[in-house]
């Protein structure tokens, strides 16, 4: 069976929400395990597929400036505050990353918006030996602190699925 990791950085709990979701896609037909970034261990060398999200910030992956000032703006405490996607996978720099990936990002809901977490990972994770089996994705939240927009954690599902089924 395929054995498969989620990793994911959340600020107000919508990344973790699709992260989840997208395990919940991949239970299928993958041995699925979920990791907050900063607890994800190094990764297993019988791993056979990665996926990386995390929410877009300042146009690309978190920084910690940008995890700061989301803490200092949040109605509610954060959930990655200490580390973000950007600080995991340099610390994946030494072993490389030898397995295929996707990777997804939140986004607030405004499509012209430029930059996305997902895109700059995915090209992180290529430079560190990765395959990609996807493109990356894009989940839509309403406003800064959410709420998902509503039918993105079936999407999230969905996709997934496609993920499982290559």
């Amino acid at each position: 069976m395929t054995r498969a990791w989620v990793v994911y950085e959340s600020m107000f709990g919508n990344t973790r929400e699709v992260a989840h979701a997208v395990a919940e896609g991949l239970r299928e037909r993958a041995q699925v395990e979920v990791h907050e970034v900063s607890t994800a261990t190094p990764l297993p060398p019988d791993l056979d597929l990665l996926v990386v999200g995390g929410p877009t910030h300042a146009f690309g992956l978190s920084r910690a400036s940008t995890r700061h000032d989301a803490e200092t703006k949040a109605e509610r405490p954060v959930e990655s505050s200490s580390m973000g996607v950007r600080e995991w996978l340099a610390g994946l720099d030494d072993g490389g990353v030898h397995t295929a990936y996707a990777t997804f990002d939140t986004r607030v809901n405004h499509p012209h918006l430029p930059g996305s977490a997902a895109k700059k990972a995915a090209r992180r994770l290529r430079r560190l030996g990765g395959s990609a089996c996807a493109d990356p994705e894009s989940f839509w939240v309403e406003g800064t602190e959410g709420p998902l927009v509503d039918g993105e954690l079936e999407r999230a599902r969905d996709w997934g699925r496609e993920l499982a089924h290559p």
